[in-house]
């Protein structure tokens, strides 16, 4: 059997306050949390979309860094 290379694109997370949440979403029919990370000011994740993970979503000030270009998420 040939092992399945993933070659898919990785995301940059820089969290600007305390506090910020990273979560990976599943695919598949049923859309559901998997992962969860919680990020301080200053704190880099990098973060990669794989056959389990169709989303990512960002809770907090944040600065995520993607091949799209780098976009800012507002705090609450």
């Amino acid at each position: 059997m040939e092992k399945k290379v993933i070659t898919n694109d990785y995301v940059i997370i820089k969290a600007m306050d305390d506090g910020v949440n990273v979560i990976g979403l599943t695919r598949g029919t049923d859309t559901r949390f998997h992962h969860s990370e919680k990020l301080d000011k200053g704190e880099v994740m990098l973060a990669q979309f794989t056959e389990h993970t169709s989303a990512i979503k960002v809770r907090g000030k944040a600065e995520i860094i993607s091949p799209f270009g780098t976009v800012m998420s507002d705090g609450k």
